[in-house]
């Protein structure tokens, strides 16, 4: 199913605000509870932007996932008072969820090569 990888890619996206906030409530890792929060999530959303990119194209997952995550970090931030609130700044957060979802709407064009899938010797010059 194609709605799949784009599915774990947002999960991945939501981990990595968390990972963000919980990075800046470690103090410099010196809180345990927030620098296992941070290890934790920082480790799983890496690992869905890994599993996410064997289907969707790496600078296209790329930009989602750290365009998702910093909006909502960013949102998080302002919601709880932690940096404060900005219509500016939540315009310019609405211009990155809207190009993440641009990208998310346009075709898939060709896809690149899986990591299973044999060269083409042609393509490649090799001979």
């Amino acid at each position: 199913m194609r709605a799949v990888p784009w599915l774990v890619l947002l999960a991945s996206a939501v981990l990595e605000a968390v990972w963000a906030t919980a990075l800046g409530l470690s103090d410099g890792l010196t809180r345990p509870v927030a620098t296992v929060v941070f290890a934790v999530t920082a480790a799983l959303s890496m690992l869905g932007l890994g599993l996410a990119i064997r289907s969707i194209p790496l600078g296209t997952a790329y930009a989602v996932w750290m365009g998702i995550g910093a909006a909502l970090t960013v949102g998080w931030a302002m919601a709880t008072g932690a940096e404060p609130f900005s219509v500016v700044k939540l315009l310019f957060i609405a211009g990155i969820v809207g190009c993440a979802a641009g990208l998310k709407a346009l075709p898939a064009g060709t896809p690149g090569r899986q990591p299973d899938t044999p060269r083409d010797p042609a393509r490649t010059g090799a001979h």
